[in-house]
């Protein structure tokens, strides 16, 4: 028996580090590292331990023979990545050399002189940054959120039906009490405090701020009641407090999305989803009143390439095709469609496809009965039409353009970064210009995720970003580089609670946890989140335990 890896691998590569066979792949120091859309477990040298599987951090990994329903095809997955390919060197046994003294290929002189750092954002790329500073040096390490809770894109980006993903926050939330830590949640750099102030305080800032807006369509009507990013659906079902409750409504029965990406997938699946399967999740409470009654019963998928440029992976895809309820459609309204899907490859997206209905839509009816999701590729948005709201969006097609009725559009077309006050900003890119990691002319002072790289590349592709940042942060600790902070360790704490009245620390952060879980087992379901910042700082200040903050 062998083991798998299946959807929701992260690919942060912690399975790769246990491993005592070497049949993990790609691994970091592998060029296909961070290029793949997953990692693979080599059938032929498995050996059937088991560490990969506890490592894991989001449950992706499973023993062959326990697969059912749509995993069973993962067992192929990974078998087929190394078809073809030669086989990869056995590690060396613990017999290979004596032991001796431990070295370190990261981190400061144990002797050198503690260093204070400060983390701004507390999504993956701000915690991966802080794990391994915390793992290899001495240093002190505040965690900064303009929210006042931690997770980002952990807590707010990951779709309700993806609860393994999602318990990659439970490893970093080990580092939200260590003794090291100081978190300052609900301050934002920019508005409560500015860059320098932050700067004074420490040796080191890493920012990590994600990229936190939508990208544009450019399309006349874009703005219209009813087009919205699908950065600010995905908010609102995940109760973001910047997104109002009343910021979505589903009274239409056809939905287009703008885009194929794993973004646009989770979208168009939470729309169409059984609402009593979603009510197990930690789904929103007023989005799931708002599905309860959705009238939606058809989605488009919009790409403007062919399915062989499908921007999905191909676990999203393969999960698509086994949603209960739901019929999986491709419209055949241009014959290279077809022509593509039956000509690919086995391990090709497109191949994914090939079992699935065409035909061609009519657009002028209204949506068939039941629930389904429609792929048109070849279709790119250069219209939005509507008086008052959205009525139709116009796309092209094989014979000119084509109207499709709809009365929601969702942009999902990537994030974009936002200017962080005080730092240089590349508006091309939306990225904070950098050398490594180092923000060009301000010494110590660091960007690490999306803000460094652009928005590619999922939860473990920061765990490599963040290695390079804080392996140039250490290397200028060690070298003398970083300024020395112009203030005392204390008097950050006290500036933050004179910029903001409600900061929360790490045991209101874990009071709003208690208090989330509790809501969650009154209902049977997982968690029931605070959707507002004014309720998570109320749940905070209650019934606050013993933690360290």
């Amino acid at each position: 028996m062998t083991y798998a890896i299946t959807q929701t691998c992260c690919s942060d590569a912690t399975c790769v580090a246990v491993c005592p066979v070497n049949c993990i792949h790609p691994t970091p120091e592998e060029r296909e590292f961070g290029s793949t859309e997953m990692l693979h477990v080599d059938p032929a040298t498995c050996i059937d331990c088991g560490a990969c599987a506890d490592a894991c951090p989001v449950d992706a990994i499973f023993p062959v023979d326990s697969l059912f329903g749509a995993q069973n095809e993962y067992a192929a997955i990974n078998a087929a990545y190394f078809a073809d390919r030669p086989a990869a060197p056995a590690p060396a046994g613990p017999n290979f050399h004596a032991w001796g003294e431990p070295s370190f290929t990261r981190g400061v002189p144990s002797d050198f002189a503690p260093i204070r750092v400060a983390v701004v954002g507390t999504g993956p790329a701000g915690m991966y940054a802080a794990e391994d500073i915390l793992l290899h040096t001495n240093a002190e390490v505040t965690l900064i959120d303009r929210l006042p809770v931690a997770g980002g894109l952990v807590r707010y980006g990951v779709a309700p039906d993806h609860p393994a993903t999602k318990g990659v926050g439970e490893t970093f939330a080990r580092f939200h009490s260590h003794p090291r830590v100081r978190m300052q949640l609900g301050l934002q750099v920019g508005k409560d405090i500015t860059a320098g102030e932050l700067a004074a305080h420490h040796d080191a800032v890493i920012y990590a701020v994600g990229a936190s807006t939508g990208r544009r369509l450019g399309i006349p009507g874009e703005d219209l009641p009813g087009s919205i990013p699908a950065t600010s659906f995905v908010s609102w079902y995940n109760a973001h407090p910047d997104v109002e409750p009343e910021a979505v409504s589903l009274s239409t029965e056809r939905v287009v999305v703008a885009g194929n990406g794993n973004v646009a997938l989770d979208v168009a699946r939470i729309l169409v989803a059984d609402p009593a399967a979603l009510a197990r999740t930690d789904i929103a409470d007023h989005a799931l009143a708002v599905l309860r009654d959705s009238k939606v019963r058809e989605v488009v998928v919009l790409g403007r390439r062919g399915p062989e440029d499908v921007a999905c992976t191909a676990s999203e895809l393969l999960a698509l095709k086994h949603l209960p309820g739901v019929d999986l459609v491709v419209d055949d309204h241009d014959p290279r469609i077809s022509a593509r899907i039956d000509a690919a490859a086995p391990g090709e997206k497109a191949a994914l496809l090939r079992d699935v209905a065409r035909e061609r839509t009519d657009w002028s009816r209204p949506p068939a009965a039941g629930r389904r999701i429609v792929f048109r590729f070849h279709s790119a948005p250069v219209e939005v039409l509507g008086d008052d709201g959205v009525a139709a969006v116009r796309v092209t097609a094989e014979t000119g353009e084509q109207d499709i009725p709809a009365g929601l559009l969702l942009r999902a077309v990537g994030y974009r970064g936002v200017p962080v006050p005080g730092l240089p900003f590349d508006d091309a890119t939306g990225t904070v210009p950098h050398e490594d990691g180092r923000v060009t002319g301000m010494p110590g002072t660091y960007v690490v995720g999306w803000i460094k790289r652009g928005p590619s590349g999922g939860i473990g592709a920061n765990r490599t970003c963040a290695a390079e940042t804080v392996g140039a942060l250490l290397a200028d600790a060690v070298e003398g580089r970083l300024p020395s902070p112009a203030q005392p360790p204390k008097a950050f704490r006290r500036l933050a609670q004179q910029r903001s009245l409600h900061v929360v620390d790490a045991r209101g952060l874990a009071a709003i946890d208690r208090a989330e879980l509790a809501r969650g087992r009154a209902l049977g379901r997982p968690r029931v989140k605070f959707g507002t910042v004014p309720a998570l700082i109320a749940a905070s200040k209650s019934g606050r335990g013993r933690s360290s903050g």
